[in-house]
């Protein structure tokens, strides 16, 4: 593996699922097709919390509430991402639950407002994953809290790749079509890198033996199940319901891990 190539790849992955501003040099003759570069989305996660780790980590060691903490770290990762895989979440529950058939269900998934279902959807999503934050932050040391969260982020990193690679693309005009399909190659490395980085963080962060194959666990269920919902009322993938896997995988993880430490 080229690891020029491979730098490029986490500085367009970073680029792409967040607002933050990557060299130019990292752009040259890039197309931007994505096929390759899914391979480091699991190292650009990682990279793309660090800021809200490091505020849990601090926060914590100076004693702040674990709720304000948490509440704290997922709006700076919603500001970070731009709110992007919020706005995948809330757009993949209006569709899949107002939808009649595919062809409504992707009239509304790309509607910019948001109805009930996709409101709904953001409620539960923030409320889930603060109040399973809330509850790790004091089973941990202010650094493996910190730790814990990189691993939740490149679990959920890996689960956009492993949702993207198992559907086609639902329709052929969209953000998912146009960055391309992921190459078998890259997927292969990205499922090896994300759950085999997680476990090392995790067994970093102090977190009980128990809870790291219950967290795998939630990772595979909830890529498999919701890749299955998805196939069966709209055929394929769109970049909404790939935003959609990142945050129900990330509820999931820190649901097992809350209730495992």
């Amino acid at each position: 593996m080229d690891m020029r190539d491979f730098t490029d790849d986490i500085a367009r992955s970073v680029a792409f699922l967040s607002r933050i501003h990557m060299p130019q040099r990292h752009f040259v003759n890039f197309d931007g097709r994505l096929s390759r570069a899914v391979r480091a989305f699991p190292i650009a996660g990682l990279l793309i919390a660090l800021p809200s780790a490091a505020v849990v980590a601090i926060f914590s060691a100076i004693h702040a509430t674990p709720l304000f903490t948490a509440f704290v770290a997922v709006a700076i990762q919603a500001l970070i991402t731009g709110a992007l895989h919020e706005d995948g979440l809330s757009d993949t529950a209006d569709g899949l639950g107002g939808g009649r058939d595919k062809e409504s269900a992707l009239v509304i998934m790309k509607d910019s407002r948001i109805g009930s279902y996709g409101a709904v959807a953001l409620i539960l999503s923030f409320g889930l994953r603060v109040s399973a934050l809330a509850a790790i932050l004091p089973e941990l040391t202010p650094s493996g809290a910190g730790v814990a969260m990189l691993a939740m982020a490149a679990l959920s990193r890996t689960a956009m790749v492993w949702h993207w690679s198992k559907l086609p693309p639902a329709r052929q005009d969209g953000v998912a079509a146009s960055a391309g399909e992921p190459q078998r190659g890259a997927v292969r490395l990205a499922l090896a890198i994300g759950p085999t980085s997680a476990v090392i963080l995790m067994l970093l962060a102090g977190v009980p033996l128990l809870a790291i194959p219950l967290t795998l666990l939630a990772f595979g269920a909830t890529v498999t199940a919701f890749s299955g919902i998805v196939d069966g009322k709209i055929g394929g993938h769109t970049g909404d319901t790939i935003g959609a896997t990142q945050q129900l995988t990330e509820i999931a993880v820190l649901a097992a891990l809350a209730l495992t430490v």
